[in-house]
């Protein structure tokens, strides 16, 4: 995994230990849609809620999925990050295997045949979103790391522990971030 100086769609960001934002705290954000100047668009992939689908969506089809805080902004809607491509029509690529988004109804048959799994599908509740010109200033204020993401599949690690292994696979002051306390005031 590589730290890039410029984020793009699927690039990964880290957040900088001492943030101070509650809603990106260690947060892990997938790049859905980067639209330089535009605004952009992604999920904090490593914050499950405690709550299943089955609690959000009624009459949708049973499955073993953890939903996750996806972001603050439209926190009453569920979104997806899935590996099934043309399988759900409406689907945008993201990066790799990676899509997002889709039509519904297909996505509830794939449940139902059980022709997709939890390692296949990740719900969120809410978006990470950026206008014009704000994650390039958050970028330049060392609030993100920008990360190139050819090589980490966010389905493959545990959530809890994205943020820390992300950051020392990184080395050196990295390594520094990802062990320090969520309070410095603690240590």
């Amino acid at each position: 995994m590589d730290i890039s100086q410029k984020p793009t769609t699927g690039s990964l960001l880290a957040a900088e230990p001492f943030l101070g934002d509650p809603n990106f705290e260690r947060s892990v954000i997938l790049l859905t849609e980067y639209n330089e100047g535009e605004g952009s668009i992604g999920f904090v992939v490593n914050k499950p809620l405690e709550l299943d689908l089955d609690d959000i969506v009624i009459g949708f089809p049973s499955m073993d999925s953890i939903v996750f805080h996806g972001g603050p902004v439209q926190e009453d809607n569920l979104f997806f990050i899935h590996k099934m491509g043309d399988l759900l029509p409406g689907s945008q690529h993201i990066i790799g295997d990676l899509y997002w988004g889709g039509d519904l109804e297909p996505l509830k048959e794939l449940i139902k045949c059980e022709l997709i799994s939890s390692n296949d599908i990740r719900f969120f509740l809410g978006y990470s979103g950026w206008g014009n010109g704000q994650l390039e200033s958050e970028i330049e204020e060392k609030s993100w790391v920008v990360l190139d993401n050819t090589s980490l599949n966010i389905f493959d690690y545990e959530a809890d522990e994205l943020w820390k292994k992300i950051l020392l696979q990184l080395g050196g002051s990295y390594s520094l971030w990802a062990n320090s306390p969520s309070d410095p005031s603690l240590n």
